[in-house]
């Protein structure tokens, strides 16, 4: 079953859990998804058998723990091959210097890159040269919230536009002496 097409945020979920976040507080921050809609979405992964929840008797009452089960890490692991291949292909388009058949692609996976940047597939630095190359911004296809701070520039990375700036190019280090 593919519900990664029609939800991403529950990939991301999953992997989060699978990578040890066990607490439903936890996972709400690690994730950046609100109480509600994490809820609905813990409670499709655990109908479709690719979490359990186990809960356990505590000194302050009881402790919930949500892992995920063999199905639940096979998924991860199918999804994660997947977006690794996506990411090898715009790599590729990126590559080669094809503006037009880059954005077509990113434009048919957009859904994908939020997930891309959780799991740590996509190459950051290049990734923001990708939207430099087309002259856009990151925040056309990926919430603010899961950019890194300082990457939604069309410039780069850095800021800097890559032009000659007419420095030497050296460093400038104060070591405080």
């Amino acid at each position: 079953m593919k519900f990664v097409e029609e939800e991403p945020k529950e990939l991301i979920v999953l992997g989060a859990i699978k990578n040890g976040v066990s607490k439903f507080d936890k996972i709400k921050k690690t994730t950046k998804i609100d109480a509600e809609e994490l809820n609905a979405i813990l409670e499709k992964l655990e109908e479709r058998g690719l979490i359990s929840v186990h809960e356990k008797k505590g000194l302050f009452g009881p402790k919930i723990k949500i892992v995920t089960t063999e199905k639940g890490d096979s998924e991860v692991d199918e999804r994660v091959h997947e977006l690794q291949e996506k990411w090898n292909q715009m790599s590729l388009l990126y590559k080669q210097g094809d503006k037009t058949k880059l954005k077509q692609y990113m434009d048919d996976n957009r859904s994908f890159l939020p997930t891309m940047m959780f799991f740590g597939i996509m190459d950051i630095m290049m990734f923001s040269m990708m939207f430099s190359m087309m002259g856009m911004m990151m925040s056309d296809y990926m919430p603010q919230e899961s950019i890194p701070e300082g990457l939604d520039g069309a410039e780069g990375a850095d800021g800097m536009d890559g032009g000659f700036d007419g420095s030497d190019g050296g460093f400038d280090f104060d070591i405080g002496f």
